[in-house]
């Protein structure tokens, strides 16, 4: 039994209207836990055995618009990152906050329970290059670090062990011109799930969800959505019964297109698999919590 968590940044439950590209009955995997056109304000929760939809709190008691540091902070540690600095902070972690997750992540936890926890996402060299010469890393990159896990690299994606930011390696290729081959999003789904065989927990982020909403771009918004759809869709098909999917965010944002910002939205909690640590979720603080009982039982 294992637990891979899908986390995406950026989406949000807003208005069913032409502004929301959420809200759209071609978002298989995402309909298929709301029962509805996609997901927006008007679907209404769902609590199953094995099926779960609900709407989570991302502003987490502190005013403003919530931002990616403090989100993605919050959500990795159940700790409220946002409020232990008195505001919502991003895109990186505040020095202030960094500690929770050198010390305190989902990773670092699940370590202490004799667990093997994995991060999915590849990275270019040149993302190394930078990110070590400024010594700024974004809360995923940092926490696998401080946990002692490994980053995965160029080769891990030529081995297909990894998976690219974008899914389907297509930026891999055209803007970093590297020498890998463009994939189908259903082949990149085949190895979070090989990995699943592998590790108890596997984390893989999604972020490009939120540059199409900073973007107001829908053309673009609307091809993000595509691939992370059919990705998620032939994870939800090919599973193991015994294994639980957990996908979620850590602010609102493209599912409003009229506004370049973040939003106050609340985000969706889907799960797939063993939904009762998560039924009473109310905030993306209840995320890290729900897994690690989840994780509990095996």
């Amino acid at each position: 039994m294992a637990v891979l968590f899908v986390f995406i940044d950026g989406i949000g439950i807003g208005d069913d209207s032409p502004d929301n590209p959420l809200a759209s009955v071609k978002l298989e995997s995402v309909s298929f836990f709301t029962g509805r056109n996609g997901v927006h304000r008007n679907c209404e929760e769902r609590s199953e055995e094995f099926l779960l939809f609900r709407k989570v709190d991302a502003n987490i008691d502190v005013g403003g618009l919530p931002q990616s540091g403090t989100g993605q902070t919050s959500l990795f540690t159940g700790i409220n990152a946002s409020k232990k600095i008195g505001k919502h902070f991003g895109p990186f972690p505040h020095t202030k906050i960094k500690p929770l997750l050198q010390k305190k992540s989902l990773f670092h936890k699940a370590i202490k329970m004799g667990k093997q926890p994995h991060f999915l996402n590849a990275y270019p060299d040149i993302f190394f290059i930078k990110s070590e010469k400024i010594n700024r890393w974004s809360c995923t990159t940092l926490m696998t670090k401080s946990a002692g896990i490994l980053l995965n690299r160029f080769v891990d994606v030529l081995e297909e062990r990894a998976v690219t930011a974008e899914i389907n390696q297509s930026a891999w290729k055209s803007m970093l011109n590297l020498d890998v081959p463009e994939i189908k999003p259903e082949d990149a789904a085949k190895r979070a799930l090989k990995s699943l065989d592998l590790y108890d927990l596997v984390l893989y982020e999604y972020y490009l969800t939120d540059k199409a909403g900073h973007s107001q771009d829908r053309g673009m918004a609307d091809r993000v959505l595509e691939v992370l759809d059919q990705f998620l869709w032939e994870i939800i098909k090919q599973k193991k019964p015994e294994d639980t999917l957990v996908i979620c965010s850590d602010h609102g944002n493209i599912e409003d297109l009229s506004t370049k910002t973040h939003t106050r939205n609340p985000v969706p909690l889907f799960v797939a698999g063993d939904t009762d640590p998560f039924t009473e979720a109310t905030s993306i603080l209840d995320v890290t919590p729900g897994i690690l009982r989840v994780m509990e039982k095996s």
